[in-house]
């Protein structure tokens, strides 16, 4: 058996053995036998002549050693085939080397370490041949990329119109970005990671919760989440658009009534003593935020919603997605109306927040909901947040695309904004002269239009503005106060909710001073008695007569004080509830609540202070059932005072007076027992 597998029996490496006289020499006075150093330099290094492994990054090597013919051979090999060729000749020299090594190790063994500086050279030689394959391979790439690029840009142009933002993009207008839904990614582009998240990575890689939502972060706060009783069923499937509803279990259903009789009872603690039993029940946290937001506590009010949304998302059946743009859910039944108003509400929180990106990723989630009924009327503000969030494409491309089958210029917010994005496009110096031309001239257009058709939207708008107008403007009476007071009432509503919400965006002086000369340009067009400024009035007079539920709901919701003064009486008289505020005319009920025992509204004083003593007493219990109250008023007056006489002696005859005790010491001893 050769001394190489008697090694590989022992577990024992090369280079291991102890060293010999002739490998503990220093200096020149070494002398080795130059017989056995020959044959070793003609067949490359020997892997185990080296015993340390840090010898080849500090063995000093002579650079004008002459190579070897074997090494010359392999340069040139290398440069014709360096990869195939090198493989090869890798493994032959390793199978001579390792025959030829176990003959020389039993004649000399003390040989190795003087003959190792060659094979130090080699490989050096070899890992910069494979340097430079890699160098010459990524220049390569480089240039094949460029070459790419420039044929892109030389053919369609799709790389220049891709970087300047001008390009439609393929997805659907209402595409949903899940890295958009997290407010974090929002607030790190604007202050750092480090910033944002503080020392919440540790925290977060101990936390309890294992399920991973889109719309919400758990929290560690947080209760630990259970069944809730809420489940969410496919309805249908049409023309490639599924058709979602929620649905509430019965114990579900249970607790929906205990949270109605909290509410009639007008008394939040109430619904805090269902919510520590039910700590995922939709309504009730939604109905709590809003009194932790009138209590000033944001911070709580916020959690709440983030908790509710975290139960909504948690039911989601498993084809229910929030990006397709084609799930639906009907508002008209009241099992998904709790996941649209949280999801405003929580948009709002967002927009206060500082997060306009985000908060437009879920104005659309909601508009994708259901695009054509928008029973929140999100298009009153998606304007808004696509301006503040700097989105000018998108805003422009809805426009575009919804104007036909919508009719978007017929409301003041869409009217004002897309030529306002429009101006925004034209100051944007790193497009070409001739899209900024364009988007001058098509908001110059635009915005001229708008103040044709809604001139009461200008003074209200300066004023908010702290602008004053020149005496032009303020003497004209087609911008004065009269046309305000002749709009319809709906028309009053709309303004008011535009210019309360985006006033901040007209700041600019840019802004201010381009509006300037459109007001002018329109007041020359109303002098000359444009055919259009005719059209327009008469336009105003016959719409906007009464505005749809939805915009009422939409006010409610946003609580802009300016609209919601403007609402008309009959939204403000009925109740609003935070957790439905005016539910659909036309809703789906798929449970109902159970009756209760309600008493006449029409009770004198002393019957309800007798029911107060006496709960089973019930004045008009013996009404007759056919209606004929007038011909039976006096016999059944007469039976409601026996029946009262009766119950008074009743009591009177239970009441027992108990005198006091007597005390047969009637000086004491002054002690109390």
């Amino acid at each position: 058996m050769s001394r190489r597998a008697l090694r590989r029996l022992r577990g024992e490496q090369r280079g291991q053995e102890e060293p010999g006289l002739g490998e503990l020499c220093f200096g020149l006075g070494c002398q080795g036998p130059p017989a056995a150093a020959a044959p070793r330099a003609q067949h490359g290094p020997a892997r185990g002549a080296v015993s340390n492994r840090f010898e080849l990054i500090t063995a000093e090597e002579s650079e004008d050693e002459v190579p070897s013919r074997e090494e010359q051979v392999d340069t040139w090999a290398g440069v014709q085939d360096a990869a195939k060729g090198s493989s090869n000749r890798a493994q032959t020299k390793e199978a001579e080397c390792d025959g030829q090594r176990d003959e020389e190790e039993a004649e000399q063994p003390d040989q190795t370490a003087v003959l190792s500086n060659k094979p130090r050279k080699k490989k050096k030689k070899r890992k910069t041949r494979k340097a430079l394959a890699e160098e010459t391979v990524e220049d390569n790439d480089l240039e094949d990329i460029d070459t790419l690029l420039e044929k892109i840009e030389d053919t369609s142009g799709l790389w220049q119109q891709a970087q300047s933002g001008i390009i439609a993009e393929s997805r659907p207008l209402l595409y949903v970005e899940h890295r958009n839904l997290n407010p974090e990614n929002e607030l790190k582009r604007y202050f750092g990671a480090r910033t944002v998240l503080g020392d919440q990575r540790p925290r977060q890689r101990q936390r309890q919760h294992v399920r991973s939502t889109w719309l919400t972060v758990p929290k560690n706060t947080w209760p630990r989440y259970g069944k809730t009783g809420i489940a969410m069923q496919l309805v249908d499937t049409r023309r490639g658009v599924q058709y979602f509803t929620f649905e509430h279990h019965r114990e579900y259903q249970q607790v929906q009534f205990k949270f109605l009789d909290a509410v009639e009872s007008m008394d939040p603690n109430n619904i805090v003593l269902l919510l520590q039993m039910n700590p995922y029940h939709v309504d009730s946290l939604l109905q709590l935020s809003d009194v932790c937001r009138m209590q000033e506590d944001q911070d709580m009010a916020r959690d709440l919603i983030e908790r509710a949304l975290y139960s909504m998302e948690s039911a989601f059946h498993p084809v229910f997605s929030l990006t397709s743009g084609t799930c639906r859910l009907d508002y008209r039944r009241p099992e998904n109306r709790a996941f649209f108003l949280a999801l405003f509400k929580h948009l709002m929180f967002l927009e206060k927040r500082g997060c306009p990106r985000t908060a437009l990723e879920f104005c659309k989630l909601i508009l994708s909901l259901d695009p054509e009924n928008d029973p929140l009327c999100v298009l009153l503000m998606i304007d808004f947040l696509s301006l503040r969030a700097r989105e000018y494409t998108f805003l422009i491309r809805m426009f575009q695309e919804w104007e036909s089958h919508r009719n978007l210029s017929q409301l003041p917010n869409f009217a004002f904004s897309v030529p306002l994005a429009y101006f925004f496009l034209s100051q944007q110096e790193e497009r070409s002269e001739l899209e900024l031309s364009q988007a001058r001239e098509k908001a110059t257009q635009l915005i001229q239009l708008a103040l044709v058709m809604f001139p009461s939207v200008l003074m209200p708008l300066l004023d908010h503005c702290s602008v004053q107008p020149d005496a032009r403007v303020m003497n004209h009476s087609f911008f004065r106060l009269s046309a305000q007071i002749s709009q319809p009432p709906a028309l009053n509503q709309l303004t008011c909710l535009y210019v309360g919400r985006t006033h901040s965006l007209w700041k600019d002086p840019a802004v201010m001073a381009w509006l300037e000369t459109n007001v002018h340009e329109v007041l020359c067009m109303v002098d000359a008695q444009d055919p259009l400024v005719e059209e327009s009035e008469r336009k105003r007079k016959t719409r906007y007569q009464s505005a749809p539920r939805n915009i009422y709901r939409h006010i409610i919701l946003s609580e802009m004080k300016e609209a919601t003064a403007a609402l008309p009486l009959e939204v403000t008289s009925q109740p609003v509830m935070g957790f439905d505020p005016l539910p659909p005319l036309d809703s789906i009920i798929s449970y109902t609540r159970p009756e209760r025992t309600t008493h006449p509204s029409n009770e004198s004083t002393l019957s309800l202070f007798f029911r107060s003593l006496l709960p089973n007493f019930n004045l008009q219990e013996d009404l007759r059932p056919d209606g004929d109250e007038e011909a039976g008023a006096g016999q059944d007056l007469n039976q409601g005072v026996n029946r009262l006489m009766a119950a008074m002696r009743d009591m009177l005859a239970n009441i027992q007076f108990q005198e006091p005790p007597r005390d047969d010491n009637p000086e004491g001893d002054g002690d109390w027992d």
